[in-house]
């Protein structure tokens, strides 16, 4: 690399020129987004086929490397932002979240430590205090802000994991797991998959888990519980990923406490519904919990990527993600490397106190309440339209099915293929079902009739 691509970099950073053209592709996407067809067309995946090349001994300009980005990347996403995207609980970025996130990354701030970045420790802080009182939480819950909740419930269950061998005279930390006590873990039936993995990576090993019976929505079965004790980490949920059911908290919460166990809330999306003065009675009794875990990139429309683990037991906490070096020890401020297993990282606070700032109380909660009024629209619709609602809308999802599996599933294939709607296909109670996640602030009256249209369409396209 010669001397003068520094120095045109270091114009490149002055003349803004740069930063113009990929300020206008983007407003350009956004604009655009909403017209275009939620999946990406055979022909724009094809011809993705550009960036599989061979490394050149040779640069190319820097506008040239953004025109391809936007020319070939763009038209190949998918529309996540659009009013009609329905997969995976995905949430549309909220423009003052996107815009902060933007500025973030061009602070480029490592938050490992206080002193490498006072503006986003402070951040992290002051959006510690609003969750504990947005969701209703006691004042010694603390926060890491990590990638995913996948990330969150590891931290969550690594702090249980510590909490429980230490009590049991066994300092985990320090003596690993080799000859330890065993301990069990107690789970749904129905719990989602980023709880394995989390199971498998703390080593605890999935034939400790105890799965609990559950009902037809997915609730855990108080009445069928094991007797728990001490070596417990109970796992309970706050949406289910299908049905989004939410467990019964005032029942097993302090059964599980008063034996000594560790109890873990999986909230990705449903643990917001404690922000709205609607849904909050769908958490009760969630407040007692050791840890959670949940993501802001899903119900408050955060940019990707924003998890959160919330922990009533600092050390605990701490201890499980501790990490230092002689060139990184750890201040008397807060230092985010202690909250979560990165040390470097993005500033993702820079997003949540943008949403949240902006939103306050009342926009959070609207925010909230506004995404299950959808769901709920979109059930009525398909149910006046003859197809199978097959789950209680009590948040979010909705489980949709038609008369057989086979029809089902070719309904599927043409929604997906349609590119007015995308949604997922999931199996529940033994029967396949279409899966609709409303998780986005952008989903209007008009996106729902088109919706509702998309479907009448393609089961008639089934049936033939």
């Amino acid at each position: 690399m010669s001397k003068d691509i520094f120095e045109e970099m270091l114009n490149q950073r002055t003349d803004n020129d740069l930063f113009n053209t990929a300020n206008h592709a983007g407003q350009t996407y956004l604009n655009e987004i909403i017209q275009r067809e939620v999946y990406p067309t055979d022909e724009a995946v094809a011809a993705l086929e550009v960036f599989a090349e061979p490394l050149a001994d040779h640069g190319i300009a820097a506008e040239e490397v953004l025109e391809m980005l936007h020319t070939f990347g763009s038209a190949a996403t998918v529309a996540t932002q659009s009013g009609r995207y329905f997969g995976f609980v995905t949430g549309g970025a909220l423009p003052v979240s996107l815009a902060a996130r933007i500025l973030g990354d061009y602070w480029d701030q490592n938050p490992a430590l206080y002193v490498c970045s006072p503006t986003i420790a402070t951040l992290e802080s002051t959006c510690e205090a609003w969750l504990r009182e947005l969701l209703k939480l006691p004042q010694n819950v603390v926060a890491g802000f990590v990638t995913g909740s996948s990330v969150a419930i590891f931290c969550g269950l690594a702090a249980g994991r510590y909490r429980l061998l230490n009590n049991l005279g066994w300092d985990v930390s320090q003596k690993g797991l080799y000859s330890a006590p065993r301990l069990r873990v107690i789970a749904p039936k129905v719990v989602h998959g980023t709880v394995l993995k989390a199971v498998s990576l703390l080593g605890l090993g999935h034939d400790s888990i105890e799965w609990l019976e559950c009902d037809s929505e997915g609730r855990v079965l108080t009445e069928q519980l094991p007797i728990i004790d001490q070596r417990c980490l109970v796992i309970l949920q706050a949406g289910n990923v299908c049905s989004g059911c939410y467990d019964d908290f005032q029942a097993i919460i302090p059964l599980a406490k008063a034996a000594g166990a560790w109890v873990h809330v999986d909230g990705a999306f449903g643990l917001w519904a404690a922000a709205s003065e609607t849904l909050q009675s769908l958490t009760v009794g969630m407040t007692e919990a050791d840890s959670f875990s949940m993501d802001g990139h899903k119900s408050l429309n955060l940019p990707y990527d924003n998890g959160i683990v919330l922990c009533a037991d600092k050390e605990a906490l701490l201890v499980a993600m501790h990490n230092s070096g002689s060139y990184a020890e750890p201040s008397n401020d807060r230092d985010s490397m202690l909250y979560g297993p990165e040390m470097s990282r993005r500033g993702r606070a820079v997003d949540l106190w943008a949403a949240l700032k902006y939103l306050g109380k009342e926009g959070v909660a609207t925010l909230i309440l506004r995404l299950h009024t959808t769901a709920v629209k979109i059930a009525d619709g398909l149910r006046s339209r003859g197809f199978n609602i097959v789950n209680d809308v009590v948040f979010n999802q909705v489980l949709v099915a038609c008369d057989s599996d086979e029809l089902t599933e070719l309904a599927l294939e043409h929604l997906q293929s349609s590119g007015d709607v995308w949604l997922g296909g999931a199996l529940w109670n033994d029967q396949k079902v279409m899966r609709i996640s409303v998780c986005s602030w952008m989903t209007t009256q008009a996106d729902i009739e088109i919706t509702l249209k998309a479907f009448v369409k393609a089961l008639d396209k089934a049936s033939q």
